[in-house]
C-alpha cells in the first residue's frame, strides 16, 4: 500500500464516494476564488486507487487556521475502501496539520463507523436523500396529507420557475444574497457564482422562481453528478414563504430531475433540529447523520461555526439589521473563512 501527495484527485473509482465537492473541478474553483491552498493525497494498492483525501487550508483572521474537506459543501473529499487505508490518510492529515501548525482538521463525509483514537465525532448535521421514482406521483403518495396539500396550493399561487445557466446569473445572485441576508448569514460575491458556473459547466444548473408579478421568490444552485442532483444552495425569500414558494420550488426541481433521468435528489445538509431540518424531512428522504470528524491541536477546543453557537447567534442578529450596502461587500471577506 502506497500513499502519495498528488496534484489531482480525479480517480474514477473513488469519485462517487468523494462527491462533486471532493474532486478537482470543485477544489480548483475554490482555490481560484479564494486562494486557499489544496492538499491532495491518494493511497494505491496494486496500481489501483483505494483511498483519497483532499484538504483545503484556511487561514483567516476571524475564523482561524484549519484544514477541512468539502469546502462550502456538505460532505466529500475523504474516501477509503478499508480501515488500513483510512488510517494512512488520517495519519498523513495529522502530520500535515502539525507541519502547518493549524488549530484543527474537519473531515466531512458519510460514515456509520466511529472515528479512531485521536479523532472526535461531532454529529450536528444530517443529509437528506430522495429516491426519485419514474413517476412523480409515486413520490407524492409518500408525503403527509398536509404536505401534499401545501404543494397543490403552491401551484395555484401563480408561481413560475426558470432553469438556466449564466443567463440566470443576475437573478441567482440577487435571490441568494437577499435570502442569506434575511437569515443573518454572509454570502459570496456575484463573481463566486459566475466562476462556479464557468468552472462546472453543464453540471451546474440554476433554478429560480417568480410570483405572478414577476418578482423573484427564491431558487437554488444544483449540481449534477452521475444520476444524482445535489442542492448546493436553495433559499426562499421571506415574503413568499407563507405562499408555499418553497414547496413549489422543490417539487418543480423534483419533476425536472425525474424528466431528465436522475434517480437521487440530495437536498444538502442541515443542522439537526433546525427549521430546514424539519422542512426537508417532509419530503420523505433517507435522512442520514453526517460523520463529521475533528482532530484538535493541543489546547484547542471544538470549533462551533454554526448558528447554534451563542457567539454566532449574536452575530446573526446584528447581521440581519445591517443594510445591504454593508453586508454585500463585507460578506465575501467573512465567508471565505467559513468553508
Amino acid at each position: 500500500m502506497n500513499l502519495q501527495r498528488v496534484n489531482s484527485l480525479n480517480y474514477p473509482a473513488l469519485e462517487p464516494q468523494l462527491s462533486y465537492i471532493g474532486i478537482d473541478s470543485w477544489m480548483n474553483f475554490v482555490h481560484e476564488m479564494y486562494g486557499h491552498p489544496v492538499h491532495r493525497f491518494v493511497v494505491t494498492e496494486n496500481g489501483q486507487s483505494v483511498g483519497a483525501l483532499s484538504l483545503t487550508e484556511v487561514k483567516h483572521p476571524v475564523f482561524g487556521h484549519y484544514l477541512a474537506t468539502a469546502p462550502f459543501g456538505s460532505y466529500g473529499g475523504f474516501a477509503y475502501e478499508n480501515d488500513n487505508t483510512r488510517d494512512l490518510l488520517l495519519d498523513e492529515a495529522r502530520r500535515l496539520a502539525q507541519e502547518l501548525k493549524v488549530e484543527h482538521i474537519s473531515l466531512r463525509f458519510e460514515s456509520a463507523s466511529p472515528p479512531p483514537d485521536g479523532w472526535i465525532q461531532h454529529p450536528v448535521y444530517s443529509s437528506y436523500l430522495i429516491d426519485l421514482p419514474a413517476d412523480p406521483n409515486d413520490l407524492m403518495k409518500c408525503f403527509s396529507s398536509d404536505h401534499r396539500n401545501h404543494i397543490r396550493k403552491s401551484f395555484k399561487k401563480g408561481f413560475s420557475i426558470r432553469f438556466g445557466h449564466l443567463d440566470l446569473l443576475d437573478d441567482a445572485y440577487e435571490s441568494i444574497a437577499r435570502s442569506m441576508h434575511e437569515l443573518g448569514s454572509p454570502y459570496h460575491a456575484k463573481r463566486y457564482l459566475r466562476q462556479m458556473a464557468e468552472r462546472l459547466g453543464d453540471t451546474l444548473q440554476f433554478a429560480f422562481t417568480y410570483d405572478a408579478q414577476g418578482r423573484i421568490t427564491g431558487g437554488g444552485v444544483f449540481i449534477h453528478q452521475g444520476k444524482t442532483i445535489f442542492n448546493l444552495h436553495a433559499n426562499v425569500l421571506r415574503f413568499a414563504r407563507s405562499s408555499y414558494s418553497g414547496e413549489f420550488l422543490y417539487w418543480s426541481v423534483i419533476e425536472h430531475a425525474i424528466q431528465n433521468g436522475f434517480s437521487t435528489f440530495d437536498l444538502g445538509r442541515s443542522l439537526i433540529g433546525s427549521g430546514n431540518d424539519i422542512f426537508k424531512t417532509k419530503w420523505a428522504p433517507r435522512k442520514e447523520t453526517l460523520a463529521y470528524w475533528y482532530w484538535l491541536a493541543p489546547g484547542q477546543a471544538m470549533p462551533s461555526m454554526n448558528q447554534k453557537s451563542p457567539k454566532f447567534q449574536l452575530a446573526i442578529a446584528v447581521w440581519k439589521r445591517l443594510p445591504a450596502f454593508i453586508v454585500r461587500p463585507l460578506g465575501p471577506y467573512l465567508i471565505r473563512g467559513l468553508v
